[in-house]
């Protein structure tokens, strides 16, 4: 189709309705810019019905309108148009960052995964490493156990033919004496060959032949126990690398509870703090969060609790309750371990699980992945694995989380104490 612009000085002259009215920039379908009932420029804009009038429009239908010169509304919405832009390349430049985010999100975890995949190698050599040393341990013992087998054996046999060879000689003799005609010498002979001989009673005696059941359950047993603990250790090793240096917020911490000044230690004491003005701040449990919060990656952290009778410690998400009743469980925001009467652990799920540990941590690790859902705790001292929550879904910054809990007559006065982790490569 062949479009044809006309002048607008030529077209006000010869169509009547645009007579006496203004010029405007060329443009196409002149029609489109008359009131289709008046044959009138549109001039007004009715802001009550969203359309362009004209003048005798105004004063008519729309008399009781709200109505503007369509510079003015244009100019709004022009104004409107630009904050709409505005906000649509904020739109754009927030999906572009985010892009960004994922991609370089996918790059560590790349580099990540390819760290961790050589730590496994690592791992998992030093396991087939720990197998074979068990293996040719069991092995050795098998021989030793056979070369015992064989020296008892020989010994045996031994002594078996001593008496086997003591036996003859004295049959022989008795066969002798039995057809002898010297009967004095019968008679003086028979008390000593008709003595029993010293021999021993072999019913029973057997040879240790080689390994027995219980003796393979006991190494298999103990070689599991290696592994277990090798593989804890190897295990430790690699998470203590992602440690963070946590310092407690004052702002979090329940009005009973002390801070050292370096955040690195706290207590629960009698003296009720005076800590006003804090939305952050725990009212009605004693507890207190890390200053620091985590939105992704892998983090790790120490703390020691040698001395307590009863404590709490794990991650919290950021929007739990500061101010009411909560539960310790995810579903309320925070993952965590609990020693309650000195020697009662659980993990706080729902419901709580009672954990079985050898012996008391003194120092309690906590990781967390925050993209594989995961919260485990380790005893740092003797390197097992105490508990984990798996499977989370997190989608808030998470932060570290410790109640000293209260103590009853200075039992359970110790602090818990941030410690300061040396990774090793």
């Amino acid at each position: 189709m062949i479009q044809v612009y006309v002048s607008t000085t030529e077209t006000q002259l010869t169509v009547l309705g645009l007579k006496q009215h203004k010029l405007i920039n060329p443009v196409k379908n002149l029609q489109d810019y008359l009131c289709p009932e008046h044959d009138r420029p549109l001039e007004l804009f009715c802001r009550d019905d969203q359309t362009c009038v004209c003048v005798i429009c105004s004063v008519t239908e729309h008399k009781l309108h709200n109505t503007v010169p369509v510079e003015e509304e244009s100019e709004e919405k022009k104004n409107q148009l630009m904050k709409t832009q505005t906000d649509m390349q904020q739109l754009i430049q927030q999906r572009i960052k985010k892009i960004k985010e994922i991609q370089q999100s996918v790059e560590l975890r790349k580099i990540n995964n390819e760290k961790e995949k050589a730590g496994c190698v690592e791992v998992f050599a030093d396991l087939m490493r720990s197998i074979e040393r068990c293996q040719c341990e069991l092995l050795e013992v098998m021989e030793q156990k056979q070369k015992a087998a064989e020296k008892q054996a020989e010994d045996l046999i031994k002594e078996l033919e001593q008496e086997i060879s003591e036996l003859r000689r004295r049959n022989t003799e008795l066969e002798e004496l039995s057809h002898t005609e010297d009967h004095l010498h019968l008679l003086q002979m028979f008390p000593s060959l008709c003595r029993p001989l010293d021999t021993k009673i072999w019913t029973g005696i057997n040879i240790n032949t080689g390994v027995s059941v219980e003796t393979l359950r006991s190494a298999l047993s103990q070689l599991q126990e290696t592994l277990h603990e090798k593989f804890c250790i190897n295990v430790l090793k690699r998470i203590q690398k992602y440690t963070v240096d946590v310092i407690l917020d004052p702002d979090t911490a329940h009005p009973k509870l002390t801070l050292s000044d370096d955040g690195k230690q706290v207590r629960y004491g009698a003296i009720k703090h005076d800590r006003s003005g804090s939305d952050k701040r725990f009212e009605n449990y004693t507890f207190v969060l890390g200053k620091e919060g985590f939105s992704s990656g892998r983090f790790f952290f120490e703390v020691q609790v040698k001395e307590k009778t009863q404590w709490i410690l794990g991650v919290a998400r950021e929007s739990i309750n500061r101010k009411e009743k909560f539960f310790l469980c995810p579903d309320d925001g925070n993952w965590s371990v609990w020693l309650n009467n000195e020697n009662e652990y659980k993990a706080c799920d729902s419901p709580n699980i009672s954990l079985s540990l050898k012996v008391k941590p003194k120092t309690v690790g906590v990781f967390v992945d925050y993209e594989e859902g995961l919260v485990s705790f380790y005893d740092v001292e003797f390197k097992s694995h105490i508990y984990s929550f798996t499977g989370q879904s997190f989608t808030e910054k998470l932060y570290p989380f410790l109640g000293p809990q209260t103590n009853v007559k200075g039992k359970n006065s110790a602090l818990l104490i941030i410690s300061s982790v040396t990774y090793n490569e």
